[in-house]
């Protein structure tokens, strides 16, 4: 028992990294915009978050490479090994930066609550802190201890949840009947963008060397399942805003259901998503980076201390800072990040479903099974549909024309799917033959 208690709070750093800023944001902004009718954004990508993450740690304890290392394993050269670094690259490094400006922007929103510093200032003081957690090489024991703040901050949204009282039938009808009321589809996209975290796949990946699978899957299982929980209360909260969504108007009703303390609360723990996700996406960033380039006679190029691996999570930090002193509103920046990461999404999970079906990485016995494959190409699915909606009426919007029909956006994600899916299948095949 103790064992597994300890797995859980050694994979808590998952829940800490998908925990942040955006989640607060995109979450409290899709339930005082449409109420609870996205909530099925929640539920679906809580389960998809699971069954990915453990995918990509499995792939580690079984195969001994992370998921990095498997694709470059898997593609070695050539024109294919080149579009995988490049795409792979892509997804994970300008998430991570898509991220990292809403990470800073929204741990510096949650200081003004109870600071008078200038954002600057705040911004410099924020950025900083990461930089030297990650230049100290200290960054899981920090995102353990500020894991437990935003524990908290959780706590408070899932106990005003209650307090708020959301009537059950709607409850069960946003979570199970999948729907997207007009202007909800950048939303929803952002939903499954926040919690499915792209570079979150390879940090796991990364921390899996050494695991009991059995203890593995447990502790991800309820680490990522809390998370969850806490993202569905911080919507319910959010339907309780009077108005449109702003950090201000959501310690109003915080502090209205508990108490004024709770303001600061809110506060010290918003500022401790931010700051915990700031030090774990450009970690994550410099982890995928080293999977992908570190060659096995030269690993030592991209240790930790290395300057290869220290430039990449300072690129991703620097763009954090870049966007914290432009005097951004980090709501719009937020929300862009959350569904940009939904569109890269599809990529990494593309990639993971191809590796865990490689007998050559995994062995035949670890193998991916009916229903994983079956859990993950839904996973694939429903991101691509989403992703398509996304890019489709943000065009509309950047070009000033009506957003396109729910149907025909539909029709053109099941398209590009079925396009997909059959190249997609013959690699699949091929890989569980062992060739």
């Amino acid at each position: 028992m103790i064992r597994r208690l300890l797995a859980v709070l050694f994979w808590s750093v998952l829940a800490a990294a998908f925990i942040g800023p955006g989640t607060v944001t995109t979450a409290a902004s899709s339930g005082s915009r449409f109420g609870l009718s996205l909530l099925w954004a929640l539920v679906f990508s809580t389960l998809a978050c699971w069954a990915l993450q453990e995918a990509s740690a499995r792939l580690t304890v079984v195969s001994g490479h992370s998921l990095g290392e498997a694709l470059r394993r898997r593609y070695p050269g050539g024109w294919s090994g080149f579009a995988v670094v490049f795409l792979v690259c892509g997804a994970v490094l300008v998430g991570c930066a898509a991220y990292e400006a809403g990470n800073i922007l929204g741990g510096v929103a949650g200081a003004q609550l109870v600071l008078d510093g200038s954002p600057q200032m705040l911004t410099l003081v924020s950025t900083g802190l990461a930089a030297l957690l990650l230049w100290f090489n200290g960054p899981r024991r920090v995102a353990l201890f500020l894991s437990l703040a935003v524990a908290i901050m959780g706590l408070a949204f899932l106990l005003t949840a209650i307090l708020v009282r959301p009537p059950l039938t709607e409850l069960l009808r946003g979570g199970l009947w999948p729907s997207l009321p007009a202007g909800s589809a950048l939303l929803a996209l952002g939903l499954v963008g926040t919690t499915v975290v792209p570079y979150n796949l390879f940090l796991g990946s990364g921390l899996a060397g050494g695991q009991d699978l059995g203890e593995l899957r447990f502790g991800i299982a309820a680490a990522v399942l809390g998370g969850g929980v806490i993202s569905m209360g911080v919507m319910v909260v959010g339907g309780a805003l009077d108005g449109e969504f702003s950090f201000a108007g959501l310690a109003a009703v915080l502090g209205d259901r508990l108490g004024p303390g709770s303001r600061v609360l809110f506060a010290g723990g918003l500022f401790a998503a931010g700051l915990s996700s700031a030090v774990t996406a450009p970690l994550a960033a410099a982890v995928t980076a080293r999977s992908l380039f570190a060659r096995e006679d030269a690993t030592e190029r991209w240790g930790d201390a290395s300057w290869r691996y220290r430039a990449v999570w300072l690129a991703v930090l620097a763009s954090g800072l870049f966007f914290g002193l432009s005097g951004l509103r980090p709501v719009p920046v937020i929300l862009a990040a959350q569904a940009l990461n939904g569109v890269l999404l599809p990529v990494v999970a593309i990639f993971l479903l191809v590796a865990v079906n490689d007998k050559r990485l995994v062995g035949r016995a670890a193998l991916n099974g009916v229903f994983s494959n079956t859990v993950l190409a839904v996973v694939v699915a429903v991101t691509i549909v989403l992703g398509v909606s996304g890019v489709a009426r943000a065009g509309a919007s950047a070009l000033g024309r009506a957003a396109p029909s729910g149907g025909g956006v539909l029709v053109a994600g099941v398209v590009l799917g079925v396009a997909l899916a059959v190249p997609l299948t013959r690699v699949l095949r091929r890989g569980r033959a062992g060739r």
